[in-house]
């Protein structure tokens, strides 16, 4: 059964955009709160305007014409409502609006709508693993409608900011059965992240003319980005293995260590992405997948060390790659191993070694943060910033860490 609703018209004068004298006219749609300014396309001098009775002064020509089209106004308005409530449809600013405007087509557009039109017109824009995260962020927006709102779709204009509250909160409390813990914060903020870009693109494309993300702001937690110390990647450059796979494993991981490449950039590398560089010793250019954004970097000496191990490997060969090919699971299951061995007690990942590049091998050794920036790829330079602050705090850590010792001394 449809609650009963508050519903008011008001019309007024946005005196704030006036000139000459001359301002326009709207009329205010309020359901239960909720307000929509409606633009009625006339324009009235200020002084005659009078706000108490909402119409012009006067019984000019001009007056009464006006007077007489915002009667019209009102009662159109109010006819909206009540087919809207005999018809059982929901009522708020923005369905009335659709029906005064005989676009009521604003009001048939569906959460299922915009994901197939953003699927079919942006996947070809997005890199493979982007598109995966869109579809796994889909499918918990339609379970979400599905279990708070016992419904398989949801219009449009209906989302609003207790949607969005909505949304995050089943986020925050749901456990996905291949995983035992509920989603972490970051994976929220871009489930959500995700949900928004959708909701922009429709409000783009005038399927819905407000935003319900306007007042909603991202929860992010600082970043931890682990990477080793100088001791600890010597002991790994160091440790001497004799499986075939952790020897790989290895050396891609120390590869890494020593270019910031990441691991699905490394798996891509082939003999066209050495080039000479300016001081006429071999760089590696390519693209990163993650931002298409073209990096070159010039290879130390450790990094061609390994190249040169790898690149007449036959599994080298056979996929035309620098390097032989292996899945970023089974790399990272491998590199649990080496880190035992070689005693480092972290949890070692592959992307950990782009951290490395950037804070021990380059940072730490005076390289700018600039010329660092680039190197990795990045859009925006306060990324790259990020590492700087990882260092200030193991500073501070290492500090407090000899404070105390000094002190029980």
């Amino acid at each position: 059964m449809r609650t009963l609703s508050t519903f008011s018209i008001l019309f007024w004068v946005y005196t704030k955009r006036s000139k000459n004298n001359q301002a326009p006219i709207y009329a205010r749609i309020t359901v239960n709160k909720k307000k929509l300014n409606i633009s009625l396309k006339r324009q009235v001098e200020t002084r005659l305007w009078n706000n108490q009775k909402q119409r012009i002064k006067g019984t000019s020509e001009k007056a009464r014409k006006i007077n007489q089209y915002l009667d019209e106004v009102y009662t159109k308005l109010f006819q909206c409502y009540q087919e809207l409530g005999s018809e059982n449809k929901s009522i708020t600013p923005q369905t009335i609006k659709s029906r005064y405007t005989g676009d009521d087509k604003i009001g048939r557009y569906t959460l299922r709508d915009i994901i197939e039109y953003h699927n079919t017109s942006m996947f070809e824009k997005l890199h493979g693993n982007t598109s995966r995260l869109y579809l796994t962020s889909q499918k918990y927006i339609l379970l979400f409608v599905k279990k708070k709102y016992k419904v398989d779709d949801l219009e449009l204009f209906s989302l609003d900011y207790k949607f969005v509250l909505n949304f995050e909160n089943f986020l925050r409390n749901y456990s996905p059965r291949h995983y035992k813990k509920r989603i972490g914060n970051k994976a929220v903020m871009k489930h959500i992240q995700r949900l928004r870009r959708m909701v922009s693109l429709a409000h783009q494309l005038e399927w819905i003319d407000r935003d319900p993300f306007v007042k909603f702001k991202q929860k992010l937690t600082p970043t931890h980005r682990g990477f080793l110390t100088p001791e600890e990647l010597k002991r790994i450059e160091e440790l001497q293995v004799k499986s075939t796979r952790l020897k790989l494993v290895k050396d891609l991981f120390v590869f890494s260590c020593y270019t910031g490449i990441s691991y699905i950039d490394v798996m891509l590398l082939t003999n066209e992405s050495l080039v000479p560089g300016l001081d006429k010793s071999n760089w590696i250019m390519t693209k990163r997948q993650k931002t298409r954004n073209q990096v070159k970097i010039p290879l130390l000496s450790k990094a061609s060390e390994i190249i040169e191990r790898y690149r007449h490997d036959k599994r080298s060969l056979i996929n035309g790659t620098l390097f032989p090919r292996i899945s970023n699971q089974k790399i990272n299951a491998y590199l649990k191993e080496v880190a035992n061995l070689a005693k480092v007690r972290k949890n070692l990942t592959f992307h950990m070694a782009r951290h490395t590049f950037a804070t021990t091998v380059t940072l730490t050794n005076g390289v700018p943060i600039e010329t660092i920036s680039k190197m990795l790829g990045h859009r925006k330079l306060t990324t790259t910033q990020i590492y700087v602050k990882v260092l200030e705090k193991k500073v501070c850590d290492d500090m407090q860490f000899l404070r105390e010792k000094l002190e029980q001394s």
